[in-house]
């Protein structure tokens, strides 16, 4: 049998062939090139969002203390100062006999009271010692044991570490925020989603350990620690219709603060009675 005879390919068709080998071998190259670059941003991002996490994690307390020395400092500059000396003294009274109750470590800070004129029902503590009253929270913190619940609240906050805690979810709040820009693109939501989950001024549980630890100081200054119910129901009565949802408030609710207050109540009328038998007995007055 005689095989048959090799037909030789047309050129056209060899034109053909070589045409989709040399498109093939060039698409695998940019496949290639687009995937190093795609590795490299990958290990780029990834090296920045590290950069940034540290960041967030590792801020120094004299760093948040330097933060805090700024905004107060343009506080006092900016926002009115109650020129009223008579409730100066007051405040400053009652902030002294709390202060007198805490650790030598924290009796020995710089501490500075200041009632700023400003109708909000607040108050805020920064490093250092530093107080800012409010002038509208003493409408609701109508009595000196009422007060004392203010300012013990305040400094259970600082003695307890709430202050450098708070500063640093911030911080990494940040942290997170500029990751999640950097990956989605999503930068509003995931700012928001952040700002909820880390930028609330306190945790509810801090603000319960507070309430808590400001009683007891309260208590062994003189002070009647059952004021605190009474504060925090003048609280309620003046944000009557005009509460925020309890999970996206600062604070927790007035009756859950009571309510979690209950257990603390009888130790701290014991180291209340305890103080008034040492003759501890407050005069500050307005």
């Amino acid at each position: 049998m005689v095989p048959p005879k090799a037909r030789a390919v047309p050129r056209d068709s060899l034109r053909e062939l070589n045409l989709g080998l040399a498109h093939e071998v060039e698409r695998m190259r940019l496949d290639s090139t687009r995937l190093a670059a795609a590795l490299v941003g990958g290990f780029v991002t990834a090296l920045t969002m590290l950069s940034i996490a540290e960041a967030g994690l590792w801020v120094s307390e004299k760093e948040i203390e330097r933060r805090y020395r700024v905004e107060w400092l343009t506080m006092k500059k900016h926002v009115p100062i109650v020129q009223d000396q008579r409730i100066n003294r007051y405040v400053l009274c009652v902030a002294n006999d709390v202060i007198k109750t805490l650790d030598a470590q924290y009796q020995d800070l710089n501490w500075e009271v200041i009632v700023f004129d400003d109708p909000a029902k607040n108050a805020q503590v920064m490093p250092g010692g530093k107080v800012a009253i409010y002038s509208g929270i003493l409408d609701v913190a109508d009595t000196p044991d009422a007060l004392a619940a203010v300012i013990g609240h305040e400094a259970a906050h600082l003695t307890q570490g709430h202050v450098m805690e708070r500063e640093r979810r911030a911080a990494q709040s940040e942290a997170l925020t500029m990751i999640g820009n950097a990956a989605t693109g999503l930068g509003g939501m995931v700012s928001d989603a952040t700002m909820l989950a880390f930028m609330l001024p306190f945790t509810r549980d801090q603000e319960t350990e507070a309430d808590a630890v400001g009683m007891h100081s309260m208590a062994k200054a003189g002070y009647d620690p059952r004021a605190t119910f009474y504060l925090w129901k003048a609280m309620s009565a003046s944000e009557e219709g005009a509460r925020p949802a309890e999970f996206a408030s600062t604070h927790p609710a007035p009756d859950t603060r009571m309510a979690d207050l209950v257990p603390h109540l009888t130790q701290a009328l014991t180291e209340y009675n305890q103080a008034r038998e040492a003759g501890i007995r407050p005069h500050c007055g307005t």
